[in-house]
């Protein structure tokens, strides 16, 4: 008897300046995966947060179509994925269950994908899902707090300032010079919770410290400014949940200023070193320190962790967490695994084994706390 196939729900797209990094990774993934072993479910959300569903809906999205909306409901005894009519009277749409679903990969970069939102509603609907949980995933996307947490863990940080678009807004010179009067130039702007390079930009002096501040400022309220170094990028793969494991270690050369969002996902540009060049002790040191890491704020599934090595003394910073990085066909995250002996499709059954793990020990946990008479 032929073993039932696993009812996987694969999500994309999403309001993130990610959008379209997620679509390329969705296309990889479901190209990848098996289809004798997984029923699989194709769900995007547009740009503004509908959730479509199609034969294709990667191209649906790519075509800006509105064809088959869904939903999901934050209701444990409601586990099915629900079909919404397209009816234009909206006072006579119907919704009726689709399909229901045993897991959710939410191949989702960015706000409301990597940030902990949709991991709050798969919580709340009791699903399995891959990746890490609310705290893992709200903590690894803000890269103040999570600097934080690092600091508190005893992992090295660069120097950095916190400040805030309302801040800015304020009064500018002064944020400026608080900038100035803790770090040296060049440093580096970001949006406090967005990836891939989005809205992040180098400043040299001044009037590129301003200008990059109001790009940052236009994706996110917070703002992170760090340190800027002449560093090598080193990153680490992560697999597992309470007993994660680390692949060797990878460099990026970028060929630009540095690593930004097309070298990432348009030109392919970069050259990706695999394995990085590293001394025995500092390949192993990194891989410790990435599991560290990925435990210190609560990972599970997967994460790529990134690292700076300054090239002169090779002193090693932590970088950042990415816990939904990206998987597309030039990605570092499953290189790094190929490299380590686990191939492409092989590391999709191993991520979705590691949420159905993780929805088990979720399962035991005590909800509810009856109160002794009197």
């Amino acid at each position: 008897m032929h073993k039932p196939k696993i009812k996987l729900g694969l999500i994309f797209g999403g309001r993130s300046g990610e959008h379209e990094v997620s679509l390329n990774s969705a296309r990889s993934v479901y190209a990848a995966v098996n289809k004798d072993k997984y029923d699989v479910t194709l769900i995007g959300i547009t740009k503004t947060g509908q959730w479509l569903l199609s034969d294709d809906a990667i191209t649906a999205l790519t075509a800006d179509s509105t064809h088959g909306a869904a939903m999901l409901l934050p209701d444990p005894t409601e586990k099915a994925l629900l079909k919404v009519s397209t009816d234009a009277d909206v006072a006579t749409r119907s919704v009726t269950p689709l399909t229901e679903l045993d897991v959710v990969f939410p191949v989702m970069h960015g706000t409301f994908g990597e940030d902990g939102a949709i991991q709050g509603l798969f919580e709340m609907a009791d699903l399995a899902y891959v990746g890490s949980g609310v705290v893992g995933s709200a903590v690894g996307m803000d890269k103040s707090i999570f600097k934080a947490v690092m600091q508190a863990n005893n992992i090295p940080v660069l120097p950095y300032v916190n400040t805030t678009r309302t801040a800015l807004n304020a009064d500018a010179a002064q944020v400026m010079a608080e900038i100035e009067g803790a770090l040296t130039y060049p440093v580096f702007i970001k949006p406090a919770n967005l990836g891939s390079s989005v809205g992040i930009s180098k400043a040299s002096n001044a009037a590129e410290l301003e200008a990059g501040l109001i790009e940052a400022a236009r994706w996110d309220r917070r703002i992170v400014i760090e340190q800027g170094v002449d560093a090598r990028e080193i990153e680490v793969s992560v697999l597992g949940n309470d007993e994660p494991i680390a692949s060797i270690a990878g460099e990026i050369a970028p060929k630009r200023d540095f690593y930004d969002y097309e070298a990432k996902y348009v030109s392919d540009d970069s050259d990706l070193i695999i394995p990085a060049e590293l001394s025995e002790a500092d390949m192993q040191s990194m891989r410790a320190l990435a599991v560290d890491a990925y435990k210190a704020i609560d990972c599970a599934g997967l994460s790529r962790v990134d690292f700076l090595m300054d090239r002169n003394t090779d002193e090693v910073w932590i970088n950042e967490i990415n816990t939904l990085p990206g998987f597309t066909s030039i990605s570092m995250y499953p290189k790094l695994w190929a490299a380590s002996g686990i191939e492409y499709s092989e590391l999709i059954d191993k991520l979705i084994e590691l949420a159905l793990e993780r929805k088990q020990d979720r399962d035991v946990t005590v909800r509810s706390f009856d109160v002794p008479e009197a």
